[in-house]
């Protein structure tokens, strides 16, 4: 299962490419706090990706990562901490992943320099491939025509993408 990151999320809907999620034939599932870092705010890309999100009838899997945000927000308690929320439900979820039975394989598709370097953990089944490799994957198997001009058409179209080439 491809579990996106917002950042992946936003870049590919600068590109108007974000059906390239679907080419390996892998099922694709968002978590609810990325659906929230999307969504939350109007921003260029935030109304496209939620009709995009509900066009494709993408299962959203609970955390209690969102659960205890939207807490948070309800109450009188300020949510104070909104970075890495998204990531961190992503690492919940393939956590989870791992006791099922069989477990369920995620691939956590992200774009953030901390994560390319730092040790984000992820349980043996589960993979974390960069947007820049996921492309580039696409197109060695023949299914993208060219990586280098989805990443061309975000960044013109105003994406300040990722100059972080990993792995490198």
């Amino acid at each position: 299962m491809l579990l996106p990151d917002a950042g992946p999320l936003i870049t590919l809907a600068y590109a108007d490419a974000l059906d390239v999620l679907f080419m390996p034939g892998w099922s694709v599932a968002l978590v609810d706090m990325v659906l929230c870092e999307i969504t939350r705010n109007q921003t260029p890309t935030s109304q496209k990706l939620a009709q995009w999100v509900q066009a494709h009838q993408l299962p959203v899997l609970p955390t209690r990562i969102n659960q205890r945000y939207q807490q948070a927000l309800s109450s009188s308690l300020v949510a104070s901490r909104k970075s890495n929320l998204g990531e961190l439900a992503i690492q919940e979820t393939m956590i989870n992943f791992a006791f099922e039975s069989p477990p369920k394989t995620g691939v956590f598709l992200f774009e953030d320099h901390k994560i390319a370097r730092a040790g984000f953990i992820v349980p043996d089944n589960c993979r974390k491939v960069s947007t820049r490799a996921f492309l580039l994957f696409l197109e060695q198997k023949g299914w993208l025509a060219s990586a280098i001009e989805i990443e061309r058409r975000a960044i013109q179209a105003g994406r300040a993408f990722s100059s972080l080439r990993f792995p490198a």
